[in-house]
């Protein structure tokens, strides 16, 4: 039993260390009203058990969705880091609207099943080698680490140190994080050259 422990804490900490990144940015955003920390909390929930049912249904030797096609997902944080930016060169002369981003709960599980991919490739093979029992012990370190993990990106967030170094970019900040994470999930999966394929 603590060796699976481990091995679901190593696991989880591999296929999670961006997501610090992601919280980080989210709850320095919270501070300016959305989204609320109770949203980042539940989306970040939400998207992961997503991604553990993904990776369970996977591993009974159902497919969801082509694997050459998950890549697709990093529209998720694109279109939301592009939308905030928009947002923000519209409210370019206020600035406390200006900090505002437009993720919500739904948003922010959309992200981090965009940003997922590597769970579901690493989950996969190992729950269909492992037994039920093994299986369901690394479910529940999974979900106890995601508290860990907000607790984290709360602190690091909302750190004094931390707000008034990036308080004059912000507004900047967020959607160069999400803009950045959506073309890097879509161009590091190889989904758009297997689509120029397609339609070549």
């Amino acid at each position: 039993m603590l060796a699976t422990i481990g091995s679901a804490i190593g696991l989880f900490a591999a296929t999670n260390i961006d997501d610090i990144v992601v919280l980080t940015v989210l709850f320095l955003a919270s501070r300016c009203g959305s989204p609320r920390p109770w949203q980042i909390v539940a989306g970040q929930y939400l998207g992961f058990i997503t991604l553990v049912v993904i990776s369970v249904v996977a591993a009974l030797g159902l497919t969801i969705v082509p694997d050459e096609w998950v890549g697709f997902l990093g529209l998720i944080p694109l279109g939301i880091g592009i939308w905030t930016l928009v947002r923000g060169l519209r409210r370019n002369g206020d600035d406390d609207d200006n900090k505002v981003t437009a993720v919500g709960l739904w948003g922010v599980a959309g992200i981090t099943i965009a940003n997922g991919a590597d769970n579901i490739s690493l989950y996969t093979p190992i729950f269909r080698t492992s037994t039920p029992g093994d299986v369901a012990i690394m479910i529940v370190v999974f979900l106890i680490l995601v508290a860990v993990w907000c607790a984290a990106g709360r602190l690091i967030g909302t750190h004094k140190a931390v707000t008034e170094t990036l308080e004059r970019v912000e507004h900047w900040l967020v959607p160069v994080v999400f803009i950045g994470l959506g073309l890097f999930i879509l161009i590091e999966s190889g989904v758009i050259v297997r689509l120029v394929e397609v339609l070549a």
